[in-house]
């Protein structure tokens, strides 16, 4: 009875004191939350999720790349049946192909120019020796026209504008990423929680890939195919119609 009396007396009863620990709690957890909803507002996590969104470009980049490098098989054998004359040119393109599919850069590595330029390196050479294998199929009609070949061609060039867009979208992440560790509020974070991050390299193409194969109209069709027409003109034909 006494007890009871006391307890109605100061006002605290036993149900009042599970809610007055609720909210006790729930008071200190504000300044936490406000803490957290500040950092948030100042960029804390900018760093992070742009370099995973530069890191997910790259893994773009790289499988359309390899993407490329699982076509070229099937029309280098495509080629070899028809254009079995053009062995250096084939040769070049197999080896091409090994040598870019050897080299792999891991997100880790992306902050080292040289280790980037090496893969932009061996895929230029890669992108060359292409060329130049689709050049040398204009003196094969018989090749043009093949259903397979034709097929094989058209995945190449939408892989090849696929891979243009890849790698325009990792460069524009990298500068973005880039131009956080360097402005502010993000070089404030660079320097303390985030040191140890490092700029990343953008991905520059081969100047060999840049430029167009030398091509030798010169060379005769080989023995056994059908040469193109020669384009006639259209003043010649004018010409030999007035002689006439």
């Amino acid at each position: 009875m006494l007890r009871s009396a006391r307890a109605r007396s100061t006002g605290v009863t036993n149900r009042g004191l599970p809610l007055n620990r609720s909210i006790s709690t729930a008071l200190r957890l504000i300044p936490v939350a406000a803490l957290a909803v500040g950092l948030s507002g100042c960029g804390v996590n900018t760093i992070p999720t742009k370099e995973e969104m530069a890191k997910a470009k790259w893994a773009d980049v790289q499988n359309y790349y390899q993407r490329r490098a699982d076509l070229i098989p099937n029309l280098v054998a495509t080629v070899q049946g028809y254009a079995k004359q053009e062995r250096a040119v084939l040769d070049e393109v197999t080896q091409a192909r090994a040598s870019a599919t050897q080299i792999k850069v891991d997100p880790s590595q992306l902050s080292d120019p040289a280790q980037v330029q090496k893969f932009a390196n061996a895929q230029g050479a890669l992108t060359q020796a292409l060329g130049k294998l689709l050049v040398a199929n204009e003196r094969y009609p018989e090749l043009k026209s093949n259903a397979n070949f034709l097929a094989l061609q058209s995945q190449l060039e939408g892989t090849e504008n696929r891979i243009a867009v890849a790698r325009n979208d990792y460069n524009e992440a990298v500068r973005d990423y880039n131009t956080t560790l360097h402005t502010f509020p993000g070089v404030f974070w660079a320097s303390t929680l985030y040191h140890s991050e490092k700029a990343m390299t953008p991905f520059a193409a081969a100047d060999t890939a840049q430029a167009a194969p030398k091509v030798n109209f010169d060379i005769a069709a080989p023995a056994g195919s059908t040469p193109a027409p020669a384009a006639t003109s259209p003043s010649t034909t004018t010409s030999n119609s007035t002689t006439k």
